[in-house]
């Protein structure tokens, strides 16, 4: 499995952080249209990456940015018209909280990680693919 665990929040949680406080301190809010490569990241906790639509992938694309060529550790938050069908492929990029909106089922979504526990290509996480890795045996049978 991944080294990070993704956080799933109601769109009724949306306020609160990663640990279930209420606040969004040294937030970053950044629309789906910016480039990742001039925003400001000193002192900032957390990004926001919005998807107006469950088909614009373009956050996506920030997220892994932010993660792989930045180095971004803190919070990376994916919000708007975010389905559990995006949840794995989210984590893989580099987001570390959901919030899912609002006709999503929270126990439906935690499912997902279930069903798909590891993967062979590496990915915004998890560079290395599987077959370069010290200890491969996540995907044994």
């Amino acid at each position: 499995m991944t080294a990070l665990t993704m956080k799933l929040l109601s769109a009724a949680d949306a306020s609160l952080d990663a640990s279930g406080q209420e606040g969004a301190a040294n937030t970053l809010v950044v629309a789906n249209t910016e480039d990742p490569r001039t925003l400001k990241l000193e002192g900032v906790t957390r990004i926001d990456l919005h998807f107006p639509k469950f088909t614009d992938g373009r956050a996506y694309t920030q997220a892994f940015y932010l993660r792989r060529r930045s180095g971004f550790t803190g919070e990376i938050r994916a919000t708007g018209d975010v389905l559990i069908d995006q949840l794995v492929q989210m984590e893989r990029q580099g987001f570390s909280v959901a919030v899912l909106r609002a006709d999503q089922n929270l126990d439906f979504a935690q499912k997902q990680f279930d069903r798909y526990r590891a993967f062979y290509q590496g990915d915004a996480v998890t560079a290395k693919p599987v077959f370069s890795r010290e200890d491969n045996k996540e995907l044994t049978v």
